[in-house]
């Protein structure tokens, strides 16, 4: 059973940062992109970052250019975001995502979802 379990949310003031982290378990990843998305309320649910398996090659929603970074490691089947200079309108629940092949195809839609975690910037 495929599981990806995301954690690392929370309460923060604007301009602070937080580290959201993602295990991935239940099969191989190799080949796997890897992203997050998130969904504010009210809202549907948005792109925010995605990275390849290999590659690493990385793509970011305009919002979050310059203030976030995706990563991951492959040995751990974890994925990460680095999220800094928060703002009030990244308030919503993080996704952690992952699907078959490229992380410029992994925007559209995924194979597999995490649970969410919520992130809260208060201003």
């Amino acid at each position: 059973q495929v599981q990806l379990v995301e954690s690392g949310g929370g309460l923060v003031q604007a301009g602070g940062s937080l580290r959201l982290s993602c295990a991935a378990s239940g099969r191989t990843f190799s080949g796997y992109a890897m992203g997050w998305f998130r969904q504010a309320p009210g809202e549907e649910r948005e792109f925010v970052a995605t990275i390849n398996w290999s590659t690493r090659a990385t793509y970011y929603a305009d919002s979050v250019k310059g203030r976030f970074t995706i990563s991951r490691d492959n040995a751990k089947n974890t994925v990460y975001l680095q999220m800094n200079s928060l703002k009030p309108e990244d308030t919503a629940v993080y996704y952690c995502a992952a699907a078959p092949g490229t992380a410029d195809s992994l925007r559209l839609g995924a194979d597999y979802w995490g649970q969410g975690t919520q992130v809260t910037v208060s201003s």
